[in-house]
Formats: structure tokens, sequence, C-alpha cells
């Protein structure tokens, strides 16, 4: 294209940009002008905001306009789900359930017996986990795909947790006490959030955080089992990685046991290959399912038969038989350990909380059914109270048996059901036969189980899309990795908040302006095309402006208008005459964001420039005009729209141009 008419082409554009700029003054007596809400009731809009904030999925709604009796039977359906959608289960969904409950069952067990082990307890706490609570969630629960029982995260943030307050080896019955203790309060703490409506406060742990914590405490549990993949005795307390590292080098030459890392390697090597085969056809999900059952099976009897534990390769022993014994007597309800295992409870259960939510949703979303996320929290938190009562520790959703449990078909919570019962049966009759488990069977079962929870898509993904978000993951994974679980967690805590402050401090602003051929005005960083209207500063607010703000926006504002002043100085454009804040995303305003806007106001006066509003919400115009901030500037410098005020203001300086 030739320059002349490029030049004529961009001046035809101006003109009719100039135009529309007039044509809409000639109409400006037809401008509507900004409404001013109702006043409205103050008790009832507190409630009404309470509601919104508590009762946002409005639970009552079933029980509206429904005889007494009705009401009854809905109240018992609310809090036991299974009365609900039991009335129509058939023999066709319990064929379902069935598959799934052998299947999940016979992946759970040697699971279950290695994650006592991380929690340092005795391998028949981790069985007792998987009998009480999945009986429990299955009355309780709203999620037909989850699977209960012990996990590997909560497992060792317990174990770590736990050890630092009591040694488990020289007080053992302390210490599982302190364990009782511990998953009674998470349960508390998951009942409590969830008849409170206090759900939202899981969702503060960012997904970016939960990524980098997992995929830590995965590296850390791994590290971890390398004691008994590779038979060391003396084996350092500390989880993070220069000690483990530390251990287990400095017994390379005498602490390592040949056959033990033979038997270890070799199931470990046959695990991952059934988790790829899994993995590449959804039809073989059965496989890496059943895969770890037939590694205890095979490597019991390998050990049996050779009698390797004479030869250094350490062994289960005997696990306790029978079912969960009572233990409510052994909750510390008094003394020093009452706060300790209120601390470490709090912690441990809304780690379980986040973790079993994330799941439930994942899966309900598959199937798409509505997951209830406060009735989720109350059965966890019941099956874990109950459990502290009946010899369990803390049990939640578990990712790779609930995964399982969807793909081999479940259709209810009786998969739950039905895998309590094998372990039932498990804990009455078959406990000897794990006499001679080798224990590097269990640290490969484990160590091919965490894998799963290193996502580095998910971590790709989340640098891809929000940078601060990654800190977030990359802290959260580090601090586990070099320090401990605690530290991690509380590292993620802290990214996530810091995120949020920063994100309310510090709201993005922009400089709009006019689309070419529209009377539409948008970020020109976003439209290079969009061009600013001569001696107008159009400036945009992305946020609610409070007391942490306010000030920054303020000065944000000014900021922009020094820049704009710089360029008149410099000849590029005219002088500045008006300043228009658009304000629709503008949500909400208090008396600190109108008392730096009467500040702005008095600094542009000062100036000569006259400040101007677009499209104040309801929220914030009533609190406009309640202030008398509107009066102060002028009705007449409230407009409806970006375009109606520019309309009302520039005319005279475009004709001048």
């Amino acid at each position: 294209m030739e320059p002349n008419s490029a030049s004529s082409i961009e001046a035809e554009t101006k003109e009719m940009d100039v135009r529309s700029l007039s044509a809409s003054h000639q109409h400006s007596q037809y401008l509507h002008k900004v409404g001013i809400p109702p006043k409205q009731n103050l008790l009832r809009e507190f409630t009404a905001r309470v509601k919104e904030t508590l009762f946002a999925d409005d639970p009552l709604r079933p029980f509206k306009d429904q005889p007494r009796s009705r009401k009854l039977v809905l109240g018992i359906e609310a809090i036991f789900p299974i009365f609900e959608w039991g009335r129509s289960y058939n023999w066709r969904k319990f064929r379902g359930d069935l598959i799934a409950g052998l299947t999940i069952a016979s992946l759970c067990i040697p699971q279950d017996i290695g994650y006592a082990r991380l929690a340092n307890l005795a391998p028949q706490y981790g069985l007792y986990s998987s009998f009480v609570p999945p009986l429990i969630y299955a009355f309780m629960g709203s999620s037909r795909d989850i699977a209960i029982g012990p996990v590997a995260v909560v497992s060792l943030l317990l174990g770590s947790m736990l050890s630092n307050e009591i040694d488990p080896n020289q007080n053992e019955a302390e210490y599982l006490r302190l364990a009782f203790t511990a998953t009674f309060f998470a349960g508390i703490t998951q009942v409590t959030l969830g008849f409170l409506r206090l759900g939202f406060l899981i969702d503060f742990l960012s997904h970016a955080a939960i990524i980098g914590f997992m995929a830590g405490a995965a590296i850390t549990i791994a590290l971890q089992q390398l004691k008994g993949l590779l038979g060391i005795e003396k084996f350092t307390k500390k989880t993070d990685i220069i000690s483990v590292m530390r251990s287990v080098w400095g017994s390379v030459h005498h602490g390592w046991n040949w056959q033990t890392i033979l038997i270890g390697v070799s199931f470990l090597s046959f695990l991952l290959l059934t988790k790829y085969i899994g993995k590449k056809s959804k039809k073989f999900f059965w496989v890496p399912a059943i895969a770890p059952l037939i590694s205890v099976i095979l490597s019991t009897f390998f050990v049996y038969i050779t009698h390797a534990e004479k030869k250094g390769v350490q062994i289960v022993k005997n696990i306790e038989k029978g079912i969960n014994p009572s233990s409510v007597n052994q909750i510390y309800f008094t003394g020093d350990y009452l706060l300790k295992g209120l601390k470490i409870g709090v912690v441990a259960g809304m780690i379980a909380l986040t973790e079993a939510v994330a799941i439930g949703r994942t899966f309900a979303s598959m199937k798409d059914y509505q997951l209830d996320g406060n009735k989720e929290m109350v059965a966890l938190g019941a099956m874990n109270v109950v459990g502290s009562l009946t010899s369990c520790y803390v049990a939640t959703g578990s990712f790779s048996r609930s995964a399982v449990n969807f793909m081999s078909g479940c259709e209810t919570a009786v998969s739950n059901i039905i895998m309590s019962c094998v372990v039932f049966l498990t804990l009455e009759f078959l406990t000897p036969l794990f006499k001679y488990t080798p224990n590097a069977i269990l640290a490969a079962i484990i160590i091919s189980a965490v894998v799963g929870l290193i996502d580095v898509k998910a971590a790709i993904l989340v640098w891809k899309i929000d940078k601060f978000d990654f800190v977030a993951c990359l802290g959260a994974f580090l601090g586990v990795v070099f320090v401990s679980v605690e530290i991690g967690l509380l590292i993620a805590v802290i990214i996530s908040f810091a995120k949020i402050l920063l994100q309310v401090t510090r709201p993005r602003t922009a400089i709009l302006g006019k689309v070419p051929r529209t009377n539409v005005y948008r970020n020109i960083l976003q439209y290079p095309e969009a061009t600013k209207v001569p001696g107008v500063l159009i400036v945009r607010v992305d946020s609610a402006i409070y007391f942490s703000n306010s000030n920054y926006v303020k000065e944000r504002i000014l900021r922009w208008l020094m820049d704009e002043e710089e360029k008149v100085k410099a000849g590029c454009q005219p002088t500045i005459h008006f300043l228009i804040v658009e304000m629709s995303p503008v949500t909400d305003i208090d008396t600190s964001g109108i008392h730096a806007l009467e500040e702005l106001h008095s600094s542009l006066e000062k100036k000569n420039i006259q400040l101007i509003l677009a499209n104040p919400g309801p929220v914030v115009m009533d609190k406009l005009e309640a202030s008398k901030f509107a009066n102060l500037i002028g009705d007449d410098k409230i407009f409806l729209t970006v375009s109606d005020a520019v309309s009302s203001c520039s005319p005279k300086l475009v004709e001048n141009v």
C-alpha cells in the first residue's frame, strides 16, 4: 500500500471518530443517568449477605412447601444420602460396585500396611483405617467414586509431626494415644467446617501450591522408602533430602543388604511396568490395581521358602489379628498433649479435606453430578471422629484408589462397603499370612503409588499461565524436599496468602482508548489500534476500592496523569482537561476509598482538571450518594457509560484539534 493512501485512510478514520463524537454530543440530552438503588433494610441486607456467603447453594430449597413428615425424610436423607440413592439401588449397580470393591481392596491392603509404617504405626492400624471409616463414609458421603482409607501424604505428615512431639520407638503407647487424639481433632475440624458452611476456607490453599506440595511430599516419601528398599537398619528420622541422602550413602559399605535390594528393585520394576501398561490402555486398568497384592504374595512366598529373613531381609513379622479394638479411653482430653493433638489434628484434617474434596470434585465432573462440599466435610469428619474411637488414624480420599474405583465401574459408595468387608476378612483370618512379607516390597509399593503425585505437566501449565502461581508451586515443593513437610505446607499457605494480598493491595489499572468506528473504549495495551481522546484521560480500576488499596489507586491514577502531562510538555498531545474513571469493575468501595476519591478530586481541581465517573455499580453509587461525594463532584459528572462521559466533555476539544 502506498504511503499517501495509508495516510488518507488514517485521516478518514480520525474524521469518522470526530463525527461520531460530535453526533454523540448532539444527542447528549438523551443520556441516561446512573440509577441510585433504593435504600435497603440493614437487617435484611445483612441477612442476605450472610446467606449468600454461607448458604450459596440454598440447601433448604428442597424443604420449601413440604409437609412435616416429608421434611423429616428429607432431613434424614440430607445427613445420610444412602437412604436417598438406596431406594433405586439394583442388581446391575451392585455388580459394578462388587467388582470395583474387590479391585480396590486388592490395592488397599498392601498399601495400608505400608502407609501405617509411614505414620510410624504398627501395620494393623493401616488396615483398621480401611475398615471403619469407609463404612461411615458410605452412609454419609455424597461422592459415588471416592475410595476411603489412609493416604501417603497424610500418613507422612502425621508421622513427621507426631514424632516431633513423642519418639515412637521409646514411647510407643503415648505416641499411639497422640495419633488417636490428632485423628479425633482432625475429624472435629472437618465436621466444624462442614457444619458451619466454612468449606471455602480450604480454597485459600491454591491449586498451584497443592501441586508443588504433593510433588515434594511424593519425593520425600520415596526417599524415606530407601530404608526398606536397601535394607538399611539405622536411618535418619529427618525427612529433608540432604539428611536422607547422607544417611543412605553413609551406610553404603556396611548397611545395604543385597538380597533386600534384589527383591525391592525387581518388584518395583514390575509395579512400574504394570502402571505403564495401565496408562497405555485403559482396558488394562486392573493390571496395576492387582499388581501390589500379587507382589506381596510372590515376595512373601519367596522369603518363606528361602528363609531370607535369616540373611538380613527385614520382614513385617506379626500383624495383630482381629478387628478394631476400642480406643475411646486412649484419647487425650486433658494434659499437655491435648493442645499438641489439637494442633496436629487441625493441620492433618485440613490437608486430608483438601485432597478428598479435590478428588471428589474431579470424578463428579467426569460423571456429571453435583458434589455437596459441606456434606463431604461432615461425612469425612464423622468417619475420622468414629475412627479415632476405634483405633484408626486419619483417613481420607485416596486418588490412586479412587481412580481404580472409577475405572472398575463403581456405581455408588457400596464399593467402599465391599472393600471394608474384604479388609474385615483379612483382619479376622489372613493377617498371619503377612508374617514373612518383606519390608522391601512395601517400600516398592509406596514408591510406585506416590510416583503419580508428581505432575510435571501440571507444573509446566502453571508456569505458562501464571508465574506467581508457579512461585507458590515451587516454594511448596522446595520447602517439603529441603526442609520438612510442615515447612513446605507453611510456605504454600504463606505464598497463597501473599498472592491474595498482592492482588487486593495492588489492583490493576489501565488507560482506555476509543476503538475506531465504535463507541467502545478498551485498554490501549490490549487494543493498540484504540486511540486516546484529545484532552481526556480515561482510566479503569479493576478492583473494589478498600482501605487496603485506596491510597495506591489514588496515587496510581495521579501517576498516569503525570505521564500524560509529560507528553503534553513534549508537545505530543493536547493538555488534559478531564479525567474519566471507568468504575464498572469496582464492585464495592469503603470509607477509605471515598476519602481517596475526595483527595483525588482535590488534587485535580488544583490542576484545573475535572473528575468524571463512568458506570458505578449499585453498591458503589449508594455509597457515593450517602457520603455526599456525588454532590461534591456534581451529579452531572457521573455517567452511565464512558462513551456518554466522553461525548459530554470532549467535542469542543475535538473541534479545536
